[in-house]
């Protein structure tokens, strides 16, 4: 009898076991999933840093556009109240999807004769001038592959600009001699620019994760700093091209942007090598006309100006990217020895 008892505990225990072991292998109930989502990190926004130089293009050397630096704060996806008037694109794809995002500017350029040793400047060379802003811009794209872009800038011209300064600093740091010409910069102006571009994106894969580009654009600024009109396009070869639409510049040039958009990323990494052409048709441009209304130096400007740009992006997921790019610019006023040419470094980089 004692052996019988044992063997019915342990048929029952093992029954017990067996229970509990199906229980835990049966489906999990759908209400139990859905209260279990997938947590993905909201996007964060972004900074870049451009610098633009003519002593990091070949044959370096302070003339003409000789310096530009800008920094930028760009932002992640926004909703809520939406600016649908200002784009063309919201009246043609009306129930396309949208990405908005909007961008703070701050930046500086500055601009010298090609010979920075005579005192008086030469009155055929283009004057001393220093721009300082600041603006905010707004970005659209639709259907991922259509960008809009506004931007309004709004800043001075002349010796509160700080030209002066910045780059006699930089020169004190290379052990060089300033310029004494500042004097005979542009007087002081409030400044103000708005523009806008339209880009659209063109690709094709041409085998394994390696695909090609156009990125056509038109576009144009108003203001008495600048104003121009512009078309323009540029190519690009490498990989993960859905994330950008090129390298930011520092108008007028190409006009690239900031934006980046994650969510196109097919694998970590990413780069570009990239050739692009700009026409710009310039009604106005204070540091070749001058001040718009006191008597200051000036030259003759050319009303139609082209760039021809190159350079390589590379960027790791969102985390990290950087373009490097050579600009040779047509001459932009009657007199000018010869094309110009600057070199361009941009860093950008998100927030944790």
């Amino acid at each position: 009898m004692g052996s019988l008892r044992q063997l019915v505990l342990i048929a029952l225990v093992l029954l017990g076991c067996r229970g509990a072991l199906a229980a835990d292998l049966s489906p999990v109930p759908e209400s139990r999933v859905a209260l279990e989502p997938v947590r993905v990190a909201p996007e964060s926004g972004r900074f870049t840093l451009i610098e633009e130089n003519d002593a990091l293009a070949p044959s370096p050397t302070d003339r003409w556009y000789t310096q530009g630096f800008q920094l930028s704060y760009l932002s992640a996806p926004v909703a809520g109240p939406t600016l649908d008037w200002l784009f063309p694109t919201t009246f043609t794809n009306p129930s396309s999807p949208r990405t908005r995002k909007w961008e703070f500017v701050f930046g500086q350029s500055i601009f010298t004769p090609e010979n920075t040793k005579l005192i008086p400047p030469d009155p055929l060379d283009r004057p001393y001038a220093g721009w300082l802003y600041a603006g905010l811009g707004w970005y659209q794209q639709t259907n991922r592959n259509t960008l809009d872009h506004l931007e309004l800038l709004l800043g001075v011209v002349g010796p509160d600009a700080l030209a002066k300064q910045v780059q006699g600093g930089f020169h004190d740091l290379l052990g060089q001699k300033t310029s004494a010409a500042w004097a005979f910069q542009l007087k002081n102006e409030p400044g103000i620019v708005l523009s806008y571009d339209h880009k659209w994106r063109i690709g094709m894969p041409v085998g394994g994760s390696f695909s090609i580009d156009a990125i056509p654009e038109f576009g144009g600024s108003v203001g008495n700093i600048f104003t121009y009109g512009q078309l323009g396009m540029m190519v690009r070869f490498g990989q993960n091209l859905n994330a950008d639409y090129g390298p930011p510049r520092i108008r007028p040039a190409l006009s690239g942007t900031t934006w980046f958009d994650r969510s196109q990323l097919d694998g970590p990494l990413g780069w570009y090598i990239f050739a692009g052409v700009q026409g710009r048709a310039v009604a106005r441009n204070i540091f070749l006309d001058g001040n718009s209304f006191v008597t200051s130096a000036s030259v003759s400007k050319r009303p139609l100006v082209g760039d021809v740009s190159a350079g390589a992006s590379f960027f790791w997921l969102d985390f990290a990217k950087l373009d490097l790019v050579l600009t040779w610019r047509s001459d932009e006023f009657v007199g000018q020895s010869q094309p110009s040419r600057f070199g361009g470094i941009n860093l950008s980089f998100r927030l944790p």
